[in-house]
């Protein structure tokens, strides 16, 4: 673990629906670099953690970025917070051009108004955009497919496609919500080497249902069921924990 203060710190989040938690007392910590994972069972609480992040939803509880104290953001200040995130499923639009689907989400840097239109800002701002996407485009190794429609792609190659997305913004916090979901074998394998190299650029926390994504590529792993965290630590004291075999792994390994 990084010696520097986490970029995000999580302490004692609780989060209830109609008087039932979702989440009780939940805290975590992400450092610089680091690949965190976020596991446990169907209905432990890992999509209401990423949403109440991802300011979706309300809960109690403080947040710190950077070491310093922040209000829970609201979703449109999620990007100038350095802050990014993946869905489930890919999100995109079906209709448009990889390199437009990037494009989406730069948006914070577009720099055109009333005033800027007027003099063929938007023109700029355009190219400046597509530039930047073709950046997150080369990071996920998908530049050459940058003019091709989304939906003639297959499914694997949007889920980077959606990474790219995700990355345009610049964020120091990439929130990877099942990175994994849907891929067969070689296609998964791939997906570990390219977390791996992300986490050289970016922290990563993320939600995964793979077990052997998980323990190849975090740093550390946070267990949640029934809204809590059992457990936590490195993989290998992870997989090993009792709590953690009995709650969501199922057999001795």
């Amino acid at each position: 673990m990084s010696s520097e203060p986490s970029l995000l710190r999580v302490v004692d989040l609780s989060v209830s629906f109609n008087g039932l938690p979702a989440l009780s007392n939940v805290s975590l910590e992400l450092h610089p670099n680091e690949v965190v994972g976020i596991i446990g069972p169907n209905g432990a609480g890992k999509t209401t953690l990423f949403n109440s992040i991802s300011g979706l939803v309300k809960g109690s509880g403080s947040l710190e970025l950077s070491g310093a104290a922040q209000p829970w953001p609201k979703p449109h200040q999620l990007a100038e917070l350095g802050i990014a995130r993946t869905l489930q499923g890919v999100g995109l639009f079906p209709e448009l051009t990889v390199v437009e689907n990037v494009m989406v989400g730069a948006t914070r840097f577009a720099k055109a108004g009333l005033i800027g239109a007027a003099f063929n800002r938007i023109t700029r701002d355009e190219k400046a955009l597509r530039e930047r996407a073709m950046i997150a485009l080369e990071k996920v190794y998908a530049a050459t497919l940058a003019d091709e429609i989304v939906a003639s792609l297959p499914y694997p190659v949007t889920k980077r496609i959606a990474i790219a997305r995700a990355l345009v913004s610049e964020p120091k916090i990439l929130l990877l919500d099942e990175p994994a979901g849907g891929l067969g074998a070689a296609d998964i394998e791939w997906m570990n080497n390219l977390i791996h190299n992300l986490s050289l650029q970016t922290s990563i926390l993320l939600v995964e249902h793979h077990m052997d994504v998980v323990m190849n590529v975090c740093d550390r792993i946070y267990v949640l069921n029934f809204g809590q965290v059992i457990a936590s630590g490195k993989p290998e004291e992870v997989r090993n924990n009792p709590a953690v075999i009995e709650a969501y792994l199922g057999v001795q390994s």
